[in-house]
């Protein structure tokens, strides 16, 4: 905790821990490569201000369009499909591509509040009156940024929650109101900050959240060719083969035993360490026996809000 308990584990970037975290989304790279290009696009006016007059001769009056938009991403998916892991890294990508400092904050739990009347406002309040001070003065005359921020929210549909419910209470309303006026605070006063709503539940966002956002992002199970570029990946050097890894690939996918696919984090955190475990108590080099008679004993996270 940190940052007036706020924030949780603020991160500088560029650094080489995160660069290696970004190196290892693998299926995520195009994702990650086109909301890199729109947020420098949303936090640094001047990079758009330059492709207009470089392609069109003058800066066009849709650049303008873009730049009222508010500068704010919605990643949205199930469980353990890499959106909160792109949140997290993409500080680092932007600072790579854009070559300025950023900076990531990720909203504290305890800011959220525990319910009492007035708390969840005054401490998201202060969560954008903290963020807002901190990047004030980075903006330049020319529109460029000397430094950037990243505002993390994971699990948003807790703190954003439509408030068409008629179940919601009134601290969670105005809970919404106080994200609402921060997001726009950031905006109207071109604080170059990027924030990054994620959730399980995209439906239950506020509509007025969704319109606001420049970008929503829906990440899905990987494919069958991100699950095997992954794997083999996670496999080099074993006895497992690339026909092999095709195989384990196909073997993740939904079948007539569990109608859905292996999400990423089922790969990288459940599936590929016992595989590992399992040749190494037997004492035996990593193969794809072994692989095989793991993936039959270990199925896929079911997905969020299901029955089965």
């Amino acid at each position: 905790m940190s940052i007036d308990g706020l924030f949780t584990r603020t991160e500088e970037f560029p650094n080489s821990s995160a660069q290696a975290r970004l190196n290892s989304l693998v299926g995520l790279d195009e994702i990650v490569d086109r909301l890199v290009v729109d947020a420098i696009a949303l936090l640094d006016s001047s990079a758009m201000a330059s492709w207009s007059t470089a392609v069109h001769g003058e800066i066009i009056p849709a650049v303008s369009a873009v730049l009222d938009r508010t500068p704010m991403f919605v990643f949205a998916g199930d469980v353990g499909v890499g959106k909160t892991e792109v949140a997290e890294v993409i500080g680092q990508a932007i600072a790579t591509r854009a070559h300025v400092d950023v900076s990531l904050y990720p909203l504290s739990l305890s800011a959220r509040g525990r319910g009492a009347v007035g708390e969840m406002t005054t401490l998201l309040t202060r969560a954008f009156e903290r963020i807002s001070s901190d990047f004030a003065c980075a903006r330049k005359q020319d529109g460029t940024a000397s430094s950037l921020g990243v505002l993390l929210i994971d699990e948003a549909d807790a703190l954003a929650q439509s408030r068409e419910l008629a179940q919601m209470h009134h601290e969670d309303r105005a809970g919404v109101n106080a994200l609402l006026r921060g997001i726009d605070g950031l905006r109207v006063d071109r604080i170059p900050v990027l924030t990054i709503l994620c959730t399980n539940r995209l439906d239950a966002l506020d509509p007025a959240v969704q319109r606001r956002a420049a970008a929503i992002q829906v990440f899905n199970r990987p494919s069958h060719e991100q699950r095997a570029a992954l794997l083999l990946r996670l496999l080099a050097g074993t006895e497992i083969s690339i026909s092999d890894v095709e195989s384990l690939a196909t073997a993740t996918a939904e079948n007539g035993v569990w109608p859905y696919a292996y999400t990423y984090s089922d790969l990288r955190q459940r599936l590929v360490p016992e595989i590992v475990l399992s040749a190494y108590r037997r004492g035996v080099a990593v193969n794809s026996s072994i692989a095989k008679e793991v993936i039959s004993r270990t199925p896929p996270t079911r997905p969020f809000g299901s029955a089965s």
